[in-house]
């Protein structure tokens, strides 16, 4: 049975996580609460010269084994586990000389930062924990009559607690505190077991198993019907999770998810060949390039779809500087992300007081490899994330004709944007610039006349005489189901085109390119999105 209040008499106190325990230690001693410790804890609150009896006492045994045995005892278990209140324990405890332990906090091993420092096999086993575990378990289960804490984040809400009623604790955030608890304990066995599968190369292993810490939980979802949060796995990718949020309102579920979209995207242009600047709206892009200057790779990437730019996210793979941010001032944005911004970006955007800018430190490796995930019914998908990339070196020339130096460049370009496309995607691009983009049709014919026609409407805003897709190149994601397809993007007026190859019509489609005059290469890689 659930007491209301639990007396706070005797407390054990065992951290890897130091931060806040000297003061969470003085407020449970003034509180005349009993201090048991292990180690450098022990000795931490020695320093301060604060009563405290090590847990070898306690258990009449030694730390030993280099302290993988120290709390794994009855002495500490008994004490965490006795049911208050239960006549057969409590007769138990007596003959055993068990008492009870009312507060246990613990942080455990920093496994996950030990296999972050790129550390050797065995000295992340060795920073699995073992007794931290246990012992949370143990008060997490009894938590009728035990507090536990496993996060120093909550340190000063408990002593606040313990201040204003004089050593006690209810029974509403012992609960709290279990449930927390037993999701620290997931969280950690979750992040040893994937080290384990990629260890040995399980790329699927029997069990799978996910965790996240909340870092934002957020007015409503897609829509305003749904509840949502954003969660961090722990994984250091630079983007969304990594960036610091300098200026704006707080981003909302769809802010983040095309944010991570759009700098995944930039992620994929070298800083140091060129900048690059994405628009996406809605996860597409509607606008993509590469320049000499940032300012001039915005130009270039508004210039395909202005429309649909208004109220986009935009994301540059260099500093985001001075010109850049004039520019993008001009017109309505969500967000802004990018690894860094200069002193003088950061005051012209100050203006633009609901206008979100993020800086992500870096740029994210887009041939790491990772996961994807996708919740179905009953359960998930998982795969690779898509790191596949494509040089001018993989592609086989399959028509007569053979695409010019500019031709190729602008192909690859193309077909890297075309990755990050939903499908079925065409791209059509220009000089380092997308002119026009199709995404997410039932047919590829659809997506090839989309994008030319948007290109045409903005071709006409920006006062041309022709579509920008005349002289352009065209990318497509998947192969050609039929030759329909091609023949609509060379009538748009591209004269080159990339695909993956694979149909059993290619030979038709091969054979319509050759017919136009347009130089066709294959990828044998293919990038659905979905």
């Amino acid at each position: 049975m659930t007491r209301d209040t639990v007396k706070i008499k005797r407390a054990l106190i065992s951290v890897s996580d130091k931060s806040g325990v000297v003061e969470l230690a003085k407020a449970l001693d003034a509180l005349g609460v009993e201090l048991i410790s292990t180690g450098g804890t022990a000795a931490l609150i020695r320093d301060e010269d604060l009563p405290v009896i090590d847990v070898s006492e306690v258990t009449g045994f030694p730390e030993m084994m280099d302290g993988r045995l120290k709390t794994l005892h009855p002495k500490v278990h008994g004490g965490l586990l006795a049911v208050r209140g239960n006549a057969d324990h409590a007769k138990a405890q007596e003959a055993h000389g068990i008492a009870d332990i009312d507060l246990l906090v613990v942080n455990l091993y920093p496994f996950q930062e030990t296999v972050a420092s790129g550390a050797d096999f065995e000295t992340c086993i060795e920073n699995i924990d073992i007794g931290g575990p246990a012992m949370i378990r143990a008060a997490a289960k009894n938590h009728a009559g035990v507090a536990v804490v496993v996060d120093p984040s909550d340190y000063d809400a408990l002593i606040a607690d313990l201040r204003e009623t004089n050593g006690e604790i209810g029974a509403d955030r012992r609960r709290a505190l279990a449930a927390k608890a037993y999701a620290r304990t997931g969280a950690y066995d979750a992040a040893i077991s994937a080290w384990f599968a990629a260890a040995l190369g399980e790329d699927v292993p029997d069990t799978r198993v996910f965790s996240g810490r909340l870092a934002q939980t957020l007015r409503y979802g897609e829509n305003p019907h749904q509840w949502a949060a954003f969660y961090t796995s722990g994984d250091r990718r630079p983007g969304i999770a990594t960036a610091r949020q300098i200026q704006g309102k707080e981003l909302s579920y769809n802010n983040l998810n095309d944010t991570d979209a759009a700098y995944e995207l930039v992620a994929e242009f070298d800083p140091g060949e060129s900048a690059a600047v994405a628009i996406i709206k809605h996860a597409n892009p509607c606008g993509v390039a590469v320049a000499t200057t940032t300012a001039e790779a915005y130009q270039l990437a508004l210039r395909c779809d202005p429309t649909s730019a208004f109220g986009g996210i935009i994301a540059l793979n260099r500093t985001l500087d001075e010109a850049a941010a004039e520019a993008i001032s001009q017109i309505f944005t969500e967000v802004i992300i990018a690894p860094d911004a200069s002193d003088e970006a950061l005051a012209v955007l100050a203006a633009k007081k609901n206008l979100r800018v993020l800086l992500a430190g870096s740029l994210p490796d887009p041939a790491a490899q990772g996961l994807a995930l996708k919740m179905l019914s009953g359960g998930f998908l998982a795969q690779a994330r898509d790191n596949g990339r494509v040089g001018a070196l993989e592609l086989k020339t399959v028509t007569r004709r053979a695409p010019s130096d500019r031709e190729l460049a602008d192909l690859t370009f193309a077909f890297t944007v075309c990755k990050h496309v939903k499908s079925n995607a065409i791209v059509y691009a220009r000089d380092g610039a997308t002119v026009g983009i199709g995404a997410g049709q039932m047919s590829r014919i659809d997506s090839a006349r989309i994008a030319a026609w948007k290109s045409a409407d903005a071709s006409k805003e920006a006062g041309l005489s022709e579509p920008l897709t005349k002289g352009s190149v065209v990318a497509s994601d998947a192969f050609f189901p039929f030759a329909d397809g091609l023949l609509a993007a060379i009538e748009a007026g591209a004269t080159a085109v990339i695909q993956p190859g694979g149909s059993m019509r290619d030979d038709e489609v091969i054979a319509a390119a050759d017919e136009a005059g347009v130089a066709m290469v294959f990828t044998g890689m293919r990038h659905f999105r979905h």
